[in-house]
């Protein structure tokens, strides 16, 4: 929690709360459904919180913003941006039954209103929202040709509507035919842990 306290001083006490309950909640379900590495579980707050709260520091999404997560795994970037953004509308996703589960129940502990789920494959989502995040795991291109389906053209923030990931290492080939509508943030200039040091934001504006 100091993690995220130390980066997000302007919390309120509901949302510090709602941080706070996430590391016991994972902790039990993940005994349950594996939806984080059993290693990995005592670095939720800076593997997986804190990484998905990167986001949050490329855009500060308007009230009334719909927001998709794809491939949403036990909750992940959605859980933790439906915290800092109480009133964006967020939409989780995976073609994982179990997984969702498990973010639907750490959803409803901890009383978020905003967030919906559904176990679906990604190209059976016919929704539009204003973004699709993910923690990507799949190529660039394989990504935006699956999504750009549920892109609304009606414009509510300062970044243009579009696919907000979470990716590491080289991105030059992966970027190169969005060139000119892709922005790549780097969270090591805003986290100084070195776990950061290959973490990007990338935006490609659809």
């Amino acid at each position: 929690m100091e993690q995220i306290q130390k980066y997000f001083p302007n919390l309120t006490e509901e949302q510090k709360k709602q941080f706070a309950a996430l590391y016991d909640l994972y902790l039990d379900w993940n005994s349950k459904i594996n939806v984080i590495s059993r290693k990995d579980i005592e670095n939720l707050y800076l593997h997986h919180v804190l990484h998905s709260l990167g986001i949050a520091k490329v855009i500060n999404f308007r009230p009334g913003t719909t927001v998709m997560d794809l491939g949403t795994g036990g909750g992940f970037p959605g859980i933790p941006l439906a915290i800092m953004f109480p009133e964006t509308k967020f939409h989780l996703v995976d073609s994982i039954g179990k997984k969702v589960r498990v973010a639907n129940e750490v959803a409803d502990s901890i009383g978020l209103k905003n967030v919906t789920f559904r176990h679906a494959r990604a190209q059976e989502e016919k929704q539009k929202f204003d973004f699709v995040v993910s923690r990507a795991v799949m190529p660039l291109s394989d990504l935006v040709s699956i999504i750009k389906k549920n892109i609304s053209s009606e414009q509510k923030n300062a970044l243009p509507n579009g696919l907000i990931c979470l990716k590491g290492g080289e991105l030059e080939n992966e970027t190169m035919p969005y060139k000119n509508k892709t922005m790549i943030h780097s969270l090591s200039d805003d986290f100084s842990e070195p776990f950061f040091e290959t973490k990007k934001v990338v935006h490609v504006s659809i």
